[in-house]
């Protein structure tokens, strides 16, 4: 069966419960705002010429490369689609999967979790790797796609295997120098927002906590993350927010926990970022659940 890619969706949702892969190409692509999913994303690049912002990192992505991103990330994808074709494989896999097709000695998010030493964004593929790595995936996708006898069990089995090899490949690389471009200003104020995102931050807060001018901390911050220090703050406590109503946090108890002045901040907030209220969200996860 030959592969069928389709082109860019600006979806960022899951149609099924535990994960989803998207073979895609495109020859013309708009820009893609800086966000984040409730899952993990794993992306395979076959050709283009792309760069990835993920939180302050901006990394330089090479055919054949592999990017790891978590839920708490905040990433944008910058692509010069007129110069090359751009090709990809996404994967999203739900955080509660990863977990049920890992063993007690083989953790499965070993390689995603940001909290685990050596955790990594990009990974450099070998020759060798790449060609285990893009055969997994591209039976995965088939098998999605055609289906058949074993069609309840094989998609599984694949997936476990690919997570398999990705853990094998991050492993042997160990805990090398990243190669990105950034700025350790901003690395430090992205670090400092994601730590104290219930605390009071303002842009001349930050800039005279890092002894730097708000003008130079506004331009370098926009040119690195792809947003306002400002947007990048209310991001941030969204998606934390909404995190933890996910996990049954209540919404009358999460605005003042993620550094909202007021409920009905918080609650427009929320609403213009993700199109439903929030306790229109908590309904959608109970009833999942």
């Amino acid at each position: 069966m030959g592969l069928c890619p389709a082109a860019f969706d600006p979806r960022q949702s899951m149609r099924r419960a535990d994960f989803e892969l998207q073979y895609k190409r495109d020859s013309y692509l708009k820009k893609v705002d800086l966000h984040h999913h409730d899952f993990y994303e794993i992306y395979f690049l076959i050709t283009g010429d792309v760069t990835y912002t993920i939180e302050s990192k901006l990394y330089r992505v090479a055919p054949g490369d592999i990017l790891l991103i978590s839920p708490r990330e905040l990433h944008q994808l910058h692509i010069r689609a007129d110069r090359e074709v751009y090709e990809r494989y996404v994967l999203w896999v739900d955080a509660r999967a990863i977990k049920r097709l890992s063993m007690r000695n083989t953790d499965l998010l070993s390689c995603l979790d940001p909290a685990n030493p050596g955790y990594r964004n990009q990974i450099h593929m070998s020759a060798e790797d790449q060609k285990r790595v893009y055969g997994l995936i591209s039976r995965l996708y088939e098998e999605l796609q055609e289906g058949g006898f074993g069609g309840e069990l094989m998609p599984e089995c694949l997936l476990v295997q690919l997570l398999v090899e990705i853990n094998r490949v991050a492993m042997r690389q160990g805990e090398e120098e990243q190669a990105y471009r950034g700025s350790q200003v901003v690395s430090r104020v992205v670090d400092y927002i994601g730590e104290h995102y219930g605390e009071s931050l303002t842009l001349e807060e930050l800039a005279d906590r890092f002894y730097v001018s708000k003008y130079h901390l506004s331009h370098e911050f926009a040119r690195l993350v792809g947003t306002s220090v400002h947007r990048y703050i209310m991001k941030k406590r969204l998606l934390i927010a909404r995190q933890l109503m996910a996990q049954g946090d209540r919404p009358s108890h999460v605005w003042t926990e993620c550094g909202f002045g007021d409920y009905t901040g918080f609650y427009r907030a929320f609403k213009s970022e993700y199109g439903v209220t929030p306790r229109e969200y908590v309904r959608s996860t109970r009833a999942v659940g």
